[in-house]
């Protein structure tokens, strides 16, 4: 299983390799070896945390294990996003995090169990968060990238930059994301506040609050978008604060737990 998680960091790398590469080089049109390549890593990294996170009996979800589930689930969707219109210029950053996470993970196992076959309302619920959170990180990803691409529009500055979507193209997706991510969220936070008794329990409040702290940030977002229409920085710091507050909720208090005082 180990030579699993070294294959699929050398097929991280090469795959952002592979975008830099097709960055600096506009008119090549070797695109598809740096997707084959992302599909190699996302396969043996599917594997490897299959291996790692599903025990007989129980689950290995430790921070940095869930840190790793996130990062595949957002490079399997940005792979997919990106054969559907240009964003490559995010795909080193995705490749290469998600290399990252990985040898991180790799090289400092940890451990919590979890018995999520007896729970199938916890599973439920912990699904819908990664989905949501995964879908939102992309969503603050493409709203840094607009952000850049406005900034690079105004200085006139895109000519030397690998052909993009257009800014609308861009912001429509964005909003889109935006709105499947917060309608599972919004069925993440119902379901643990129907099926976990101790979502508010001493130790767990901070999580919860910080979710729908990011869900009202959201919506708000949304509204703020469809009612007034929010465009530009508002659209940007909105998302990336909301993405914050998301991260600190999941990962946070498991942070401390797990590195800080482990």
């Amino acid at each position: 299983m180990e030579l699993l998680a070294v294959l699929a960091m050398a097929f991280y790398l090469l795959a952002a390799f592979a975008c830099v590469h097709n960055l600096l080089n506009p008119q090549n049109q070797g695109r598809r070896y740096g997707l084959l390549a992302a599909l190699f890593a996302l396969a043996l990294h599917g594997l490897w945390l299959f291996d790692t996170v599903v025990m007989v009996p129980g689950q290995n979800l430790s921070m940095l294990n869930v840190a790793s589930i996130v990062s595949l689930i957002i490079c399997l969707l940005m792979t997919i996003l990106v054969s559907r219109f240009n964003v490559w210029l995010l795909m080193p950053v995705v490749y290469g995090f998600a290399g990252l996470l990985l040898a991180t993970d790799y090289l400092l196992p940890s451990y919590y169990g979890m018995y999520l076959e007896t729970r199938p309302a916890v599973l439920l619920h912990i699904g819908l968060g990664l989905m949501s959170y995964s879908l939102l990180v992309i969503a603050c990803l493409l709203a840094i990238l607009l952000g850049f691409l406005d900034n690079r529009l105004k200085k006139h500055k895109l000519t030397n930059l690998p052909a993009m979507p257009p800014l609308m193209t861009i912001e429509r997706y964005l909003f889109r994301l935006i709105f499947v991510g917060v309608v599972l969220l919004t069925l993440s936070i119902s379901s643990g506040l129907f099926f976990l008794q101790e979502m508010f329990s001493p130790g767990k409040a901070h999580k919860a609050i910080l979710t729908i702290l990011a869900w009202c940030v959201y919506v708000g977002l949304l509204w703020g978008h469809h009612r007034l229409g929010w465009r530009g920085r508002k659209v940007i710091w909105t998302s990336v604060a909301g993405s914050i507050l998301l991260t600190l909720a999941y990962f946070g208090s498991r942070f401390v737990r797990e590195v800080l005082l482990g």
